[in-house]
C-alpha cells in the first residue's frame, strides 16, 4: 500500500482539506514573511549597507541580504502552499512536511534566543535595558508568533497527508543546520571571492 508522498503521476489531494482557521494562520504567516522581506528590500533600495562603519562590507551585506529576503519569501510560498487544495508536483508532501517542520524548528530557535537574551539583559546579566526598545520588544513577539503559526501549519499537514513522521526529524534537526552552515559559509565564500574583505 503506497502512501500520498510515494504514489507516482499526479499528486493526490490531501485526505481532508485544512479548516478556515488553518487557512487563516497560514495567510497572516505569508503576509508576515512577506512584510519581512519588505524589510529587507528596502535596506536596498535605501543604499542601507552603502554608508557607516560597515560601508566596505557593503556589497557582502547586500548579498547576505538578498539571501535572507529569499529565504523568507520561500516562508511565504511554504505556507500558502501547506493550505493548497492539491499539492503541486515539485511540492509534494514529504517535502512540503520537512519544510515546515524545518521553518519551525527555525524559528523556535530564533524565538527561543530572543527570550534567553531579554531575560538576561532584564536581569542585568548583559547588555542595557535600553536595548529593549519597542523594536526589540516587537522582533521578539513576531518571533514567537511565527514560531507558534509555522508549528500549527506542521501539525496540521502531518496529520492530512500520509507522510512518514521522519520528516519531523528530518525537517527540526535539518533546518536549522542548514541555515546555520549557510551563514556561516556565505561569508568565507564572499571573502574568496574578493566580494568582501576579511575580518
Amino acid at each position: 500500500m503506497t502512501t500520498i508522498a510515494s504514489q507516482k503521476g499526479p499528486v493526490a489531494p490531501a485526505a481532508r482539506a485544512a479548516s478556515p482557521a488553518v487557512v487563516a494562520v497560514a495567510v497572516l504567516m505569508a503576509l508576515g514573511c512577506l512584510a519581512f522581506a519588505g524589510a529587507n528590500v528596502a535596506f536596498e533600495v535605501t543604499d542601507r549597507f552603502a554608508e557607516g562603519r560597515y560601508a566596505e562590507y557593503a556589497v557582502g551585506l547586500s548579498v547576505m541580504n538578498w539571501t535572507v529576503t529569499g529565504l523568507k519569501v520561500l516562508g511565504a510560498a511554504v505556507a500558502l502552499l501547506s493550505v493548497a487544495v492539491r499539492p503541486i508536483r515539485f511540492a509534494t508532501p514529504w517535502v512540503m512536511s520537512v519544510l515546515l517542520w524545518g521553518a519551525f524548528a527555525t524559528l523556535a530557535l530564533d524565538a527561543v534566543g530572543s527570550m534567553v537574551e531579554a531575560g538576561a539583559i532584564l536581569v542585568g546579566a548583559s547588555g542595557d535595558p535600553a536595548d529593549l526598545g519597542p523594536r526589540s520588544v516587537a522582533y521578539l513577539l513576531g518571533s514567537v508568533v511565527s514560531a507558534a503559526g509555522f508549528g500549527v501549519l506542521a501539525v496540521s499537514y502531518l496529520r492530512r497527508y500520509a507522510v512518514t513522521r521522519v520528516t519531523i526529524l528530518l525537517g527540526v534537526l535539518g533546518g536549522p543546520i542548514l541555515l546555520g552552515l549557510l551563514f556561516l559559509g556565505l561569508p568565507g565564500l564572499l571573502v574568496a571571492m574578493g566580494v568582501m574583505p576579511p575580518g
